[in-house]
């Protein structure tokens, strides 16, 4: 599986037809947090689809706090959108807001917005754009323990937050405890939007608990990673002391230090910028009428044998696999 993954998708598996774009569409975009690399990713991807698409795209941030979070959805709703795409927050959380956008007749696309992908149970949500989060935690724990040789000493990093997050915990959690020869030390529930604070305070404290025996560090996100790697260089942790991997999403941050073999030896890596065109041509058939084409992107793990190969100028998993082009014939059919 870490052997099949670490390949790059160099076929289109996506859709092969859809319905035409109508130009003009307003479209808002409600953030989760922009300081989290994954959203960037995607909204960049959107707001470069969308201008082939001639559409607007409008940008709300939430700051990655629920008034922040309110507040956006709320500004959006205001500024009366076409649609609605929801950008790494929780659908199920948000359904009274979600509900208020369905009153109006605003289709919802979500990114990261539940567990799974596909539309969302209980909300307005017509399709979740993701990886399968499961085989994406499953994945990221398969490569620690055939790195370490079965040997890995493990605390994972989750954030309760977010059922995502939750199950690629669980997932990698599953993982480590049928490995006979690894250990599982801890599971570590850390708010990805108070990363920057605690993060150093925690690293020190795993190493003064656990000290050698941790060994790997399996996170539901790279931001943990950015917020860490000071901590453990002061402490004087060798970069190849302590292994770094993350279930998503693939942030500049994490394929410099990839690159640079230091601590981060793995990455899940989302195609953001693809997955960014994907929820505006999801968007169009949900505008249309049409049902969504239900896309889920292979798998990819990015590690220090194949970042030289697949990672591009931008710092990102951008897969060879002529998307944009794709995506353009399918909304302007016989260009």
């Amino acid at each position: 599986m870490v052997a099949n993954a670490s390949r790059d998708a160099a076929h289109w598996s996506g859709p092969e037809s859809g319905p035409a774009v109508s130009r003009g569409k307003n479209i808002a975009l409600v953030t989760e947090d922009l300081r989290n690399g994954g959203i960037i990713g995607v909204a960049l991807g959107a707001r470069e689809a969308a201008a082939v698409m001639g559409w607007n795209l409008k940008v709300f941030d939430g700051g990655g706090s629920p008034a922040g979070r309110s507040k956006a959805l709320a500004d959006a709703l205001a500024s009366h959108p076409d649609g609605l795409i929801l950008c790494g927050s929780d659908a199920l959380e948000n359904s009274p807001a979600l509900a208020a956008f369905a009153h109006q007749g605003v289709p919802v696309i979500g990114w990261h917005a539940g567990a799974h992908p596909g539309p969302i149970a209980d909300t307005p949500v017509a399709m979740n754009v993701t990886t399968e989060p499961i085989e994406v935690a499953r994945l990221t724990a398969m490569a620690a323990v055939a790195q370490s040789n079965g040997h890995a000493g493990v605390v994972i990093l989750t954030d309760s937050h977010y059922s995502i997050a939750m199950a690629k915990a669980r997932a990698m959690e599953q993982v480590i405890r049928a490995c006979a020869g690894c250990s599982l030390l801890e599971v570590r529930d850390v708010a990805i939007s108070r990363s920057s604070e605690q993060m150093p305070a925690i690293t020190r404290e795993l190493l003064l608990r656990y000290g050698k025996r941790w060994t790997y560090t399996l996170a539901i996100n790279d931001v943990y990673f950015d917020d860490a790697i000071a901590t453990l260089t002061s402490a004087g942790v060798p970069s190849d002391g302590l292994n770094l991997m993350s279930a998503g999403d693939g942030s500049a941050s994490a394929f410099l230090r990839i690159q640079a073999r230091t601590y981060q030896t793995a990455t899940v890596a989302e195609p953001l910028n693809l997955q960014g065109w994907q929820v505006m041509d999801e968007m169009n058939r949900a505008l249309a009428g049409q049902p969504v084409s239900g896309f889920i992107a292979p798998l990819h793990l990015v590690n220090v044998d194949n970042i030289a190969v697949k990672s591009d100028q931008k710092l990102q998993y951008d897969p060879d696999n002529n998307y944009r082009a794709m995506y353009r014939r399918l909304w302007s059919p016989g260009s």
